[in-house]
């Protein structure tokens, strides 16, 4: 058993089911064995949580920059807003709202840039401008194309499961096996990037915290994430902020960081290896202090 996982527990992770160590990007290796922070930028004019504080192009360069120093090791940098309810944009827009942002970003940040799109033509775009990950909220059910695109380009692929679109996805949220229906669907979504060509170690899934499922499944599929490590790929969460939160303790979207880093830090021994977050800096110091102290309970040095 690897670094990081709990010994001896109903929720440690068997050697046949432990996830691989690297995750590889069109631009490089992205090591595991720590906890990996993905930063979020929204550069949108009504994202859940930061509607509209981004959108211009120095300000969102100033937080990509940002975000380095907190400690990220990815940017996701997304130009259509998916909460519960949003439209979708068109092609153009979503490229007019983040060409200016990827273009201006190439040397000024040295960390794994990530694309946050549904869309094959805005994905091919950024990655031509210096993105080096897709991040596919989807899993392939929108665009079935970036399954190519990733596969051609060696892009990292995340796929998350959602029912539905951002605009109706609340709307019917009925599981009769929450774990093994999401199980099963994240399964398809990596059965068919394999099928385009993509490699292993490129696909990373995501549970989809909060598309298209009430606060108490989210607390059940964080809890549940052994599970999901059966997939065999790393798994990404992004809790930050979200309305399960503020659901489950009665917590204003601005006073959600305790909570988020909770989320993430049981994510952590679950199985988690990457975390999708707002606030990078509390984040980067909860797990990395979580990862040093389950590095000793597994025999490891500390950090």
């Amino acid at each position: 058993m690897s670094e990081g996982r709990v010994a001896n527990t109903e929720f440690a992770i068997s050697d046949e089911q432990e996830v691989g160590r690297i995750w590889r990007t069109a631009r490089r290796d992205i090591d595991l064995a720590k906890p990996v922070l993905m930063g979020v930028l929204n550069i949108t004019p009504d994202s859940f949580s930061d509607a509209g504080c981004f959108y211009s192009r120095d300000v969102a360069v100033g937080r990509l920059e940002e975000l380095q120093e907190e400690g990220a090791d990815v940017i996701d940098i997304g130009g259509e807003s998916t909460r519960p309810g949003s439209l979708p944009v068109t092609e153009d827009e979503e490229l007019r709202r983040l060409m200016p942002v990827l273009e201006a970003a190439v040397g000024r940040v040295d960390v794994a840039i990530s694309v946050d799109t549904t869309k094959s033509g805005v994905a091919e775009a950024a990655l031509a401008a210096g993105a080096e990950i897709v991040n596919d909220i989807s899993g392939l059910r929108f665009d079935p194309a970036i399954a190519e695109l990733a596969a051609r380009s060696g892009a990292g692929l995340v796929l998350m499961h959602i029912r539905g679109r951002p605009r109706t996805m609340q709307e019917d949220i009925h599981y009769d096996d929450l774990l093994r229906e999401v199980v099963a669907e994240l399964q398809e979504s990596v059965t068919r990037a394999l099928a385009a060509g993509c490699q292993q170690n490129q696909v990373v899934v995501d549970p989809g915290i909060g598309f298209g499922k009430n606060a108490e499944q989210n607390l059940v599929l964080i809890n549940g994430l052994a599970r999901i490590a059966a997939l065999g790929h790393p798994i990404l969460i992004g809790p930050s902020r979200k309305s399960f939160i503020g659901k489950t303790l009665g917590l204003a979207v601005e006073d959600r960081l305790e909570a988020t880093i909770a989320a993430c830090v049981v994510g952590l021994l679950r199985g988690a290896r990457i975390f999708r977050v707002h606030d990078v800096r509390p984040a980067r110091r909860a797990l990395d202090m979580a990862e040093a102290i389950l590095s000793q309970v597994n025999g490891g040095e500390s950090a």
